[in-house]
């Protein structure tokens, strides 16, 4: 059997398919069925050292974007990507039809159009994963086509044929589902006595957040201990900042920033912590796993059309408060973080709401039905 997945260069987009394909080589020994051809068709790899550790094989296409913020700069992009997503078309038709899968996976996104666009015309069947509680483009284009459709909010389902969409949640890496508890305190130097924040912005960190963080720094180390994913790019100035900041401060030693954090440094990181500030993409359904209470602050459109919906889908669950970034000040965070940390009857009323958002058989439940799919395609 031969399964070819598809979707946008992110994390959010990557690391679910990575999650659907360790199920799927799962089901496949659990069933003593063959393990199935993998293929991941993108613009880029992503991460090429998961691909290796997971068989499968990249297969490059171009894709344009649409820029949805008028200015001639945008235009003239568009213009231009209006090609690459042409030659993408053709790129995909060609190489579906070389390689010729059982069934194709799609994760939605600008990049995953070629695929989509391919596969139907191929006439190969299609199952689709919505991450968003609002659906974008690609997926509401390919929902009308695809055979099967996962969403990970049930507000999703409302955009969909009802008879064909499932409520799965959004699959999470098993390696990153579980906290890490024993020994996360003398991981970190931390006292166990000491509540503790993690504050995390996505795989590239956010520099608004940070920057929020800097100034309300001194009054939180004052009674908490922080563990601070800051992104790659923004490592320097927060070390420099907080040692700014902090100078003198005998409680310098409880902030511990990162530029990225490690499957065993987010495994202590979650085990360690009493809440956890965050952006609002896919971490979400991680934050939901590690049953932690949360603090989510979107990324503000028109930078991003789904992160305010999702922060409020998910805050609706009752295991998040949402702060919105025109909102968050110093002040703001540090009342939240107060409000929440010192009731623990709060604490725990968020983190079993958590709890109950989580969908831990995500991947396995997708993985299941493309099986079914595919060898249904493959008789």
């Amino acid at each position: 059997m031969k399964i070819l997945f598809t979707g946008g260069g992110t994390g959010g987009h990557f690391y679910p398919i990575i999650a659907i394909i360790q199920e799927l080589n799962d089901v496949a020994k659990e069933n003593r069925l063959l393990q199935p051809k993998v293929y991941y068709m993108s613009t880029d790899p992503y991460n090429e050292s998961l691909l290796f550790e997971n068989n499968i094989t990249f297969v490059k296409i171009t894709a344009g974007k649409i820029r949805r913020k008028v200015s001639i700069q945008n235009i003239i992009l568009n213009f231009i990507d209006i090609f690459k997503t042409l030659n993408g078309v053709l790129a995909a038709i060609w190489r579906m039809f070389v390689i010729y899968p059982d069934v194709v996976f799609g994760k939605g996104g600008y990049v995953s159009f070629p695929a989509m666009f391919a596969a139907r015309l191929l006439m190969i069947p299609v199952v689709i994963h919505e991450s968003d509680s609002k659906p974008g483009k690609v997926n509401t284009w390919a929902g009308k086509f695809a055979r099967r459709i996962a969403v990970s909010y049930p507000e999703a389902i409302n955009f969909f044929k009802k008879e064909k969409t499932a409520y799965t949640g959004n699959p999470v890496r098993k390696e990153v589902q579980l906290a890490q508890t024993n020994g996360a305190d003398e991981f970190f130097g931390f006292d166990p006595n000491i509540k503790t924040i993690f504050i995390i912005g996505g795989s590239q960190g956010a520099k608004f957040i940070n920057e929020v963080l800097m100034d309300a720094l001194p009054e939180l180390v004052a009674k908490y201990q922080i563990v601070h994913q800051t992104g790659q790019k923004n490592i320097s100035v927060i070390k420099e900042t907080s040692n700014v900041v902090l100078q003198n401060n005998p409680n310098k030693g409880r902030y511990k920033p990162f530029a990225y954090l490690d499957i065993l440094n987010l495994r202590m990181a979650t085990g360690v912590c009493d809440i956890i500030v965050s952006r609002a993409g896919s971490t979400i359904f991680e934050i939901a796993l590690w049953g932690k209470p949360s603090i989510i602050i979107p990324i503000p459109e028109p930078t991003s059309h789904d992160q305010r919906t999702n922060a409020y889908a998910y805050a609706r669950s009752g295991a998040a408060i949402v702060i919105e970034e025109k909102n968050l000040a110093r002040g703001v965070l540090i009342a939240e973080i107060n409000r929440i940390l010192e009731n623990q009857e709060e604490i725990t009323k968020m983190s079993n709401c958590a709890k109950a958002f989580a969908r831990q058989d995500s991947a396995k439940l997708i993985a299941t039905e493309i099986f079914s799919i595919g060898l249904e395609h493959d008789e």
